[in-house]
């Protein structure tokens, strides 16, 4: 694409489009009830397979602290191995929270977490970014805050749920304290942190607090952020995630239990035989968050999928992670916690692949009653990898979700019996009154897609999806506003930071 075109492009109505009449900032609702891909029955089965596991197998905890507070809350400790009584665990998973709120720095930010509300975020953790004119290339910073304006330009990314692409050329003594601090001053949106070591998380904690401007003992009764804690599956919890627990939940913090299970791989190969192993490291994981602080917000997280067992190779998209996210949601509901799910593909690039694979984790997850959807946003090569323009057509696919769950308005008005007389047989109805006073905001308007014949196509209706995504990725980039913050909170926040990094950070190996 040529630099003219593209400034032709980049002048004309998009950057008006994208930036004033995209969908308005919500939270959609799950207005439909959620699929149910196995019976009762069936689902009682994986539950109690899961507590059988539980009992009898037990789950390594590589933590002191966690073993001793598991002891005294009943639990089996024999080494590193714990064993949970069925009954306890489902005792100590009763007293999570079914619902929560997530406090923002920006108050009308806030985000409802369970329920039938949903809550999408961008990309996380890749270690490598393409798009925007340039191959694929290691994560840096100057990507990483373009992401970040990109997320905070998007009315339908909700929060980050880490950073969309590695900042690697920041030491990773110190990574953390910068990268928050870009999260915190070029977005307003819920923030999150790495649980990767007790002092991470603790100045996460504080520039959080800084951020919003609030005592210690608000922040501990208003969750503000928010960690994924992975089991390292299969039945091992290790010890800088239960270090993140620990700080988290003792801080009344959110934490999102995800165990990451590949059928074929680190769990059986059966999806059932996956979910079971699931749904047993996510109750172990819930249940310790319950022994560090009774009602800490709690999240189940699903993430079972295949791998290509002739490579090896993780596989996302699939019809067995659709599988497994609908049978991950009725266990979540089961519990009465609410459920992560996620944006996935495998694809090397935007491709049909990419599109395919990622609208069929978007729906598994969907219909499967998620409520916090991670990943939404950008992701590509099984998770390696960032794509600006993936980025933006998947912000497309969330807003034609969004518009999906929308209730059909049935009133007489809309039900058009005038309209339909007035036009009669063989007329039309786009010079009716009835569709002039509606067509603007009746129907779903895509940023990306062109709806248009062959013969009504312009220079820019030519242009293939993922130049469009590009050129409208650069727009938002370039809208991007940094978010107002009171002069005394960005005073405080700076000044920590600035400490921090003199102290040396956090100790690493190099």
């Amino acid at each position: 694409m040529s630099g003219a075109r593209r400034g032709r492009l980049s002048g004309r109505s998009r950057v008006r489009d994208v930036t004033g009449e995209q969908p308005p900032w919500q939270q959609p609702r799950m207005r439909f009830d959620p699929l149910r891909a196995v019976s009762d029955d069936e689902l009682e089965s994986i539950h109690l397979a899961s507590l059988r596991v539980l009992s009898e197998t037990g789950i390594d905890f590589l933590d002191d602290t966690a073993r001793q507070q598991l002891a005294d809350a009943g639990c089996d400790v024999d080494g590193d191995r714990v064993r949970f009584d069925p009954e306890l665990v489902l005792q100590l998973v009763s007293t999570a929270p079914s619902e929560f709120t997530l406090h923002a720095p920006n108050p009308d930010r806030d985000l409802h977490i369970g329920g039938d509300v949903i809550t999408y975020t961008s990309v996380a953790s890749p270690p490598f970014v393409t798009g925007l004119g340039r191959d694929r290339r290691d994560g840096n910073r100057d990507d990483y805050r373009n992401l970040l304006k990109l997320g905070q330009s998007l009315n339908v990314v909700h929060t980050v749920a880490g950073y969309p692409v590695e900042p690697m050329d920041l030491h990773p003594s110190v990574r953390h304290l910068h990268a928050t601090h870009d999260m915190l001053t070029l977005s307003d949106k819920v923030p999150f942190v790495y649980s990767l070591s007790r002092q991470r998380n603790q100045d996460a904690i504080e520039m959080t607090r800084l951020a919003r401007g609030v005592d210690d003992d608000t922040m501990s009764t208003q969750p503000s952020l928010y960690s994924v804690i992975n089991a390292s599956t299969p039945l091992r919890y290790d010890t800088v995630m239960l270090h993140g627990i620990q700080e988290m939940s003792a801080r009344n913090q959110c934490i999102v239990i995800t165990p990451f299970t590949l059928a074929g791989a680190m769990a059986p190969v059966t999806v059932a035989g996956a979910l079971v192993l699931q749904n047993a490291e996510a109750l172990a994981g819930i249940a310790y968050t319950q022994v560090v602080r009774p009602g800490a917000p709690v999240i189940y997280g699903g993430f079972t999928s295949n791998v290509d067992m002739r490579s090896g190779a993780p596989a996302f998209g699939t019809p067995e992670y659709w599988k497994a996210c609908l049978i991950g949601g009725q266990l979540a509901r089961r519990y009465g916690v609410p459920y992560r799910s996620s944006n996935v593909n495998a694809s090397n690039s935007v491709d049909s692949q990419s599109a395919t694979e990622s609208t069929i984790a978007v729906w598994g997850a969907v219909m499967g009653g998620v409520n916090l959807l991670l990943h939404g946003t950008g992701w590509l090569e099984g998770g390696l990898l960032t794509s600006f323009e993936k980025f933006v057509i998947d912000a497309d696919l969330l807003n034609m979700v969004t518009a999906m769950l929308q209730p059909v308005t049935i009133d007489d008005a809309a039900l058009a019996v005038e309209a339909i007389a007035e036009v009669g047989p063989a007329g039309h109805f786009f010079g009716t009154q009835h569709t002039q006073d509606r067509y603007a905001t009746e129907h779903f308007q895509p940023m990306v897609s062109k709806w248009s014949n062959f013969e009504m196509w312009d220079e820019e209706g030519r242009i293939e999806s993922h130049q469009r995504a590009e050129t409208l990725a650069r727009a938002l980039i370039d809208a991007h506003v940094e978010p107002p913050m009171a002069p005394e909170r960005r005073a405080g926040l700076d000044e920590f930071v600035a400490r921090r990094v003199a102290d040396g950070g956090v100790e690493t190996d190099y």
